[in-house]
This record gives C-alpha cells, sequence and structure tokens, in this order.
C-alpha cells in the first residue's frame, strides 16, 4: 500500500542497477545474465517478495534481484529512469503510471487486502460524512492512500473537495495521527496496527473490508518482458514458491518478513493476518475478468480526481501468461 501503492515529486532514493540475473534452467530457453531491479516499499502485501530474496527463492530460480524500497509517489519515476525495471503496487496506481506516460505491464497479483489499509479517525467522529471540513494525513496524490480515501469518500457522495489533506507517507500520516495532529489519517499495516494498539488516540473507522478495492501486483516494463520473457516468469515462478514456504514454514517465514519492516515474527504475522496472498488458481481468475472490471471502474474515478486526463486502454495494462504457464 503501497502500499498504494503519478506524481511530480522529485525521485529521492535512486539505485544504479548492477546486479544480473543467472538463470540456469534444464530448459533450453534461458533468462542468464539479465540486469533487474524490483521497487517495493514496506507494505506487507509485498513481503513475499522479500522472503524470495532473504530465503534464496530468487536465486535457486537462477535469478540474482535486487530489491529497492522507494515511496510509491516516486517508484514511477524509477521506472521511467531505468533504475528498476519491475515495480510492486496497486492495481489502479498502474492506471496512473500508463496514463502519465510509464509504461508498465502487470504480471502476477501479489495480495488482497482484508483490513489492511484503513481510515483511522477521532473516536467523537461517528462517520465518514461527518469527515466533512476535516484534515486528514494521507499519501501524495497517485498514491493507494489517496486513491482509496477518495474511493470511500466517493462511496459516501463526497469527493475529496469535501475534506483537507496534508500530505503525509502511510507511516507518518499513522505516527503523526497517535501524537494528536490532524482529525484522520488513511494508512496501512504494519502502520495500521500502531493505531489499533492505541484505542485511547482514535478508532479505525473503516477498512478494505468495508470497501474491498486494494489489490496488489508486480509488473515489469514492456521492454523488460519482450526480452527478458524467461527472467519474468522465474519472478513469477518465485513469488509463488514464496507463497509455498510461508504454509510450509510459518515461523522461519514471518521472522523472515517481519525482519525486513522492524518486527518481530508475531507482529509481523498479526499484521499479514488482514490481507490475503494470492496463489496461482487465485492468480488466473484475477487475471480472466475481476483486473479489467476493477480497473475499468477505478479509471473513472482517477479521471474525475484529475489523477489522469484520458484513460489508458486497460487490456494493455497486464499479460496473464505468465500466471497460465
Amino acid at each position: 500500500m503501497s502500499k498504494v501503492r503519478a506524481s511530480s515529486s522529485v525521485f529521492s532514493r535512486v539505485y544504479p542497477v548492477t546486479l544480473a540475473l543467472g538463470l540456469v534452467f534444464a530448459a533450453p530457453a534461458m533468462a542468464a545474465d539479465t540486469p533487474v531491479a524490483i521497487g517495493i516499499s514496506g507494505w506487507t502485501g509485498f513481503a513475499p517478495l522479500t522472503l524470495a530474496d532473504k530465503a534464496g527463492i530468487f536465486k535457486r530460480h537462477g535469478l540474482d534481484v535486487s530489491m529497492k524500497m522507494i515511496p510509491q509517489k516516486d517508484r514511477h519515476l524509477a521506472i521511467a529512469s531505468g533504475d528498476v525495471q519491475c515495480a510492486a503496487t496497486t492495481v489502479e496506481t498502474y492506471i496512473s503510471w500508463n496514463a502519465n506516460g510509464v509504461p508498465i505491464t502487470q504480471i502476477v497479483q501479489l495480495d488482497k487486502s482484508f483490513g489492511a489499509d484503513g481510515l483511522v479517525v477521532r473516536n467523537n467522529i461517528d462517520g465518514i460524512k461527518a469527515l466533512k471540513g476535516k484534515t486528514i494525513g494521507v499519501d501524495a496524490p497517485g498514491t493507494s492512500p489517496y486513491f482509496a480515501l477518495a474511493w470511500m469518500l466517493d462511496k459516501n457522495g463526497m469527493s475529496l473537495k469535501d475534506v483537507k489533506t496534508t500530505t503525509l507517507s502511510p507511516e507518518a500520516a499513522a505516527q503523526s495521527f497517535i501524537a494528536g495532529s490532524n482529525d484522520a489519517a488513511m494508512t496501512y499495516e504494519p502502520y495500521l496496527s500502531s493505531v489499533r494498539q492505541n484505542p485511547a488516540k482514535g478508532k479505525i473507522l473503516a477498512t478494505t473490508l468495508d470497501y474491498p478495492m486494494v489489490m496488489d501486483t508486480l509488473g515489469c516494463t514492456p521492454a523488460f518482458l519482450k526480452e527478458h520473457p524467461q527472467a519474468a516468469k522465474a519472478l513469477v515462478d518465485s513469488y509463488f514458491d514464496a507463497l509455498d514456504m510461508i504454509r510450509q514454514q510459518p515461523d522461519k517465514s514471518n521472522e523472515i518478513m517481519g525482519a525486513a519492516v522492524k518486527s518481530s515474527g508475531k507482529e509481523f504475522a498479526e499484521s499479514a493476518s488482514y490481507l490475503r496472498w494470492q496463489d496461482r488458481e487465485q492468480n488466473r481468475k484475477f487475471f480472466s475478468g475481476e483486473i479489467e472490471t476493477f480497473s475499468n471502474e477505478a479509471a473513472k474515478l482517477l479521471l474525475q480526481m484529475k489523477v489522469i486526463r484520458k484513460i489508458p486502454d486497460i487490456k494493455t495494462l497486464y499479460d496473464a501468461s505468465y500466471v497460465n504457464q
């Protein structure tokens, strides 16, 4: 969410790509010596990618992957500059990036939020309509939290024009809210749990259980997919292998994934309980229709929000072949 997840901000963390993929398969087609870097954030839903990296799963598939922690509002700039070839983000963000001249194609669904993204408010605020005129801490336009807030408001006959927003990252939004700033905040796990643990400071008014609109995918640039299809397939297969490891070795997996966001395995498991990672069969269902239905609705809202000026061809924003192999 990173969640969550097109901004004119200056890219603050750009890294040279020096690592290469060394893929050695028994199959005739190989993805050897292919440089690749993946842009992610600390969003819990991206953690299986971190697990694939730290537990050596990528390497077992012959991959040498460079993981880059990049805020969602800046991730498209890293893609555009060529410093990363792939990125994880929310489905609607691909609409924004492509519409604003940064082509990237979704190849695997990572997760669906089941309460992991939420709107937190002061205890005296009883409903979303009561937020009119209130100040909400939320990430920048083009990010998942910004879109999620707009979605929730829209479903209640409101828009972002009805509230005041102050731009804060998901982590900073939660920390600022707990410190007593702002009337509300839009954030996600693991930061949402910090509010769950401080009920005197406020409450969670709505989550993706109430408004199921946050889902994440991994995408790569069309140029990368065209030049290195076997490397892309290896990335997808590695993700599904990471899910297998989580099922078979939950404690070890949670410790590894938690360490990446400075939390214990137990704390990470609690955070992860509010989302659902998506296996291959769930991916096949998602790419067979769900992604297009959601993207069409999301695109209309993004247009209304003026995050995009034109809706791109939704069918060009994903490639289901990698989950169907």
